[in-house]
Formats: C-alpha cells, structure tokens, sequence
C-alpha cells in the first residue's frame, strides 16, 4: 500500500522540483506577482513532497523498544509539519509578495522585452511556455496520484468521492490536494498574466496572485486537521463494527463490552474488547479433554509415584484448569482469526475475558424452582 504513495510522491517531487526553477527563472525577469507566487506554490510543493518522503520511510521502520507498534504515525508528523510550516510560510510569502506588487502597480510595465543571444522576445511568450509546461507536468502528476487514490477506493469497496471524506492515507490525499491545487494555480496564473495585457493594467496579476497565496492557506488548513486528527488516536469505527459483527454471530458470545480502537497509520489499528463467554461454550467436551490432559500428566509420572493421593489430586486440578484455558484461548484465537481476515488492517488485538454467563445453573435453578412449586 506504502509504495503506491511513494512512488505518487517521488513523481511529485520531480516534477514539482523542475517546475520550480522554470517558473523562478520566468518570474524574476518579468516581475509577475502571479508566476512569482507560482513559483513559491512549487517551491513549497516539493518540499513539503520531500517531508512527506521522509514520513512514509520513517513510517516503515518496524517496532523496536522505543515504538512498541512500529513507527507508522511519523508520516502524519511530517505531514503536519510540511502543512502547517511549509504551506503558511508559502501563503505568507505569497501574500507579501503580492502586497510588495501592489505596492508598485502604476510602476510596473504590462510588457517585458527579453533579449537572449541577440534575439528580442516579449517575456510574456516565455511565461506562457512554461505555464503550459507546469500544466503538462502537474496534470501527469495528478493522473498518477488520481490513479493511485481510485485503486486505494475500488479496493475498499467506496467510490473516489466516498474516500475523500474517508481517507485511510492522508499522505496520499496530501499529493493529490496539492496537485489539483498546483493544477488550478497554472490555470490562474495564466489568467492573471493574460488578463493585465488585455487591460494593460497589472490589478488583475495581483488578485490571481493573492487568490493562489490564499489556496496554499486553505491547503494548510485541510491538511493541517486531517493529520491531527489521525495523530489524536481517533478510532476505528470500521473495525469495531466487524468486532461487532463476529461477536453477535459467535454462538460461544454471550456479550462483549469496552471495545476500543487505536488507527495507528492507514495499515495499523489496535483493537481491544471485553466478551463474556457461555458456560456451555466453555464447558462442552471440557470432561473428554480434562481426562486426556490427566493421562497424559499421569504417563510422564514414575509408576511408584501414580499411587500418591497428593500429586493425583494436583494432577486432576491442573487438567481441569490447563482444559480451561486450552478452550478460552482456542475461541480467542478464532475471533482474531475472523476478526484479520474481514478487517486486515486489525495488526493488534486483544480480548479479555470478563467470565462465563451460567445459564445452565439460572436454567436448573428454575426449573427447580417450577417444580418444588407444583
């Protein structure tokens, strides 16, 4: 699941990283507040693409003494750091860049004249070359992060718009969210310069600008609260419905209580559960078992030892209880069991038991009861 994200971030990072050089390399000559707030908008993209990098390999490394699940919430550190430190550092900048601008409105030209080897050019075919450039190498990224994500969905049975609202890896919504939003940032950089040749007046080149600066705050914002919310233990409420689920169906289950979820990262969740089992569950072909632990306790006894009434009294009581526990931890193995194969995300589980519900005893104590009456 991890190297779909990777290889998604990986494509972002190379294709944001040329971006960024191109649309520098343009804004700085031809003083548009738009490509410069494009170029700050890659510049933040690859680096906060480079963060998310380094979560989703911190995020593999496996439990050791310091982690006792694994290191997967690294990824959502990194990825809450990337948004709330690179993206509002890229809206701040943007916003003062865009102020800087407006600052100078009157003063700027609508038309730079660059002159390269001899040859004369108006700057604003430049910047469109390398506008329709970033909307070749970011809708090539988009595709590859919308790929990946539809993948992700139709494997867990939702429509893409049904796991926007429930994603289970925000490392890869984070690529797509700042690719789409890269995407429309082209297409308004575009607008801003096109609108201020028409016109002839630069306005229109700092409101595209100041409306790109605003859609990295937004992308801050988003990013931001999704990330915390995974780093805040939310549960699993998926998981519990399948723990649910198994434990009404389960005819050895007569209640269970205190289920609890951890999400530790997209592929991790701790689950844990109190259940109360049925005294017949426990009890049936308990006797067979008992007497077959009891003779094999008494086969590995010397022969002049078997005629002690003490070690024969402790021999019973220990297959008595080792029976026991041989069968609790049999029907707790099966719900895990069950429990991984519906939900195998579930890496973590642990179910008490809280006791056995005496029916049998209530039953013959009724009936009882009934007929002393009669």
């Amino acid at each position: 699941m991890a190297s779909g994200s990777q290889r998604a971030v990986i494509t972002a990072i190379a294709g944001n990283g040329i971006l960024t050089v191109l649309k520098f390399a343009v804004a700085v000559p031809t003083h548009s507040a738009a490509m410069m707030n494009e170029a700050v908008h890659s510049l933040m993209d690859t680096l906060n693409q480079i963060f998310l990098l380094i979560g989703l390999i911190q995020g593999k490394r496996v439990a050791d003494n310091q982690y006792a699940f694994g290191h997967g919430q690294k990824k959502y550190l990194w990825n809450l750091w990337s948004a709330i430190g690179l993206f509002s550092i890229g809206c701040g900048l943007g916003l003062a860049h865009a102020w800087h601008v407006f600052d100078r409105v009157g003063e700027s030209p609508t038309e730079t004249i660059l002159s390269i080897g001899g040859i004369s050019f108006d700057a604003m075919w430049l910047g469109g070359l390398v506008l329709m450039l970033a909307l070749l190498i970011e809708g090539y990224v988009l595709g590859v992060a919308w790929r990946e994500f539809k993948r992700r969905a139709f494997k867990e049975n939702l429509s893409p718009w049904q796991k926007l609202f429930r994603p289970s890896d925000p490392t890869l919504l984070a690529v797509l969210l700042e690719d789409a939003v890269a995407l429309t940032g082209v297409i308004f950089a575009a607008t801003g310069i096109l609108m201020s040749r028409i016109s002839g007046n630069m306005i229109w080149d700092v409101a595209f600008s100041i409306v790109i600066a605003l859609m990295l705050g937004v992308t801050a914002v988003i990013l931001g609260a999704l990330n915390m919310r995974l780093l805040l233990a939310v549960r699993d409420p998926d998981a519990e419905a399948v723990f649910e689920a198994i434990a009404k169906a389960h005819r050895e289950i007569e209640r269970y209580h205190d289920l609890r979820s951890i999400v530790l990262d997209e592929s991790h969740t701790v689950l844990v559960a109190e259940v109360e089992f049925r005294e017949e569950a426990i009890l049936s072909g308990l006797r067979n078992r008992i007497d077959q632990n009891e003779s094999d306790m008494l086969a590995s006894v010397s022969e002049d030892r078997k005629a002690d009434s003490n070690l024969r009294e402790y021999i019973m009581d220990r297959a008595a209880v080792q029976a026991t526990l041989e069968r609790s931890e049999e029907l707790i193995d099966e719900l895990e069991i069950q429990l991984k194969d519906l939900c195998p995300r579930v890496s973590h589980v642990t179910i008490e038991i809280q006791g056995m519900v005496k029916k049998l005893d209530d039953q013959i104590s009724t009936d009882f009861t009934v007929k002393g009456k009669k």
